[in-house]
């Protein structure tokens, strides 16, 4: 990572590519078919976005959860992560969950027109190389098991990027001082009262929002490290994939 400059491919990837991963699990995330299915069989509230998100932590004390989420309020965890409990295990969770991303993709993505094969077989190198510690989200869900369709499995493994970054952004902020819900605030204040942050809200300084920006840009350098087991062209081509890929989504 030392090497790397601001100008190289790979940075210049990770800046490309953030929104499009980004967006992608975000989309199935959302979709509010995953919560009414969930539902049928007992999950509650956001249960099934933070026990199917963190069951693949496994079974460990809440505290690890609020930690690997961090940008959450740890009461939502908490309740989100104990409700889920009740309906099944922590892997039935995860497992579920990723069925989620399966069913999404299914549903709003074409059945051609983006090369699913080589976005996933990219995503797929990046993927196995990247070392994020054991404890993140990230690695749990690249233990999950893997669909068989290339186009869900191009979902499942973008998504595994979008939790990699997501490993980066924490460690970076963490790294920075910045209190994480001041963070939220400055990237998500329209999503507080739907994860449950409570009032009164912290207003962000210029020297909040300079720090977010500074750990932002470390981010993009650390999930630039990453995706730089791609060489350029691969990496051009990936970006653009992730573009289409985007694009197709209905």
């Amino acid at each position: 990572m030392s090497n790397m400059t601001d100008d190289s491919p790979s940075m210049q990837a990770s800046r490309d590519s953030a929104d499009d991963i980004g967006a992608i699990g975000a989309m199935f995330m959302l979709d509010m078919d995953n919560y009414v299915a969930a539902a049928s069989v007992g999950y509650e509230g956001l249960a099934f976005y933070f026990g199917g998100r963190g069951g693949v932590l496994g079974d460990v004390p809440v505290g690890d959860v609020v930690e690997a989420f961090c940008f959450f309020p740890a009461a939502s965890v908490e309740a989100g992560w104990t409700q889920a409990a009740t309906v099944e295990s922590r892997h039935e969770s995860a497992v579920r969950f990723a069925q989620a991303a399966q069913t999404w993709a299914a549903k709003h993505l074409p059945d051609d027109g983006v090369d699913y094969e080589r976005t996933a077989a990219l995503a797929g190198r990046v993927v196995a190389a990247a070392d994020a510690g054991t404890t993140t989200i990230f690695d749990g869900w690249r233990r999950l098991p893997e669909p068989e369709s290339v186009r869900e499995l191009a979902v499942h493994r973008v998504n595994a990027l979008r939790e990699l970054r997501f490993a980066c952004h924490v460690a970076e902020v963490r790294r920075s001082g910045l209190d994480p819900y001041v963070a939220f605030m400055v990237k998500s204040p329209g999503m507080a009262d739907v994860f449950g942050w409570p009032e009164p809200r912290p207003t962000p300084s210029e020297a909040d929002r300079q720090a977010w920006d500074e750990a932002e840009a470390a981010t993009d350098r650390a999930f630039g490290a990453d995706l730089a087991v791609l060489n350029p062209d691969e990496l051009t081509e990936f970006v653009a994939l992730l573009g289409s890929m985007r694009a197709a989504i209905s």
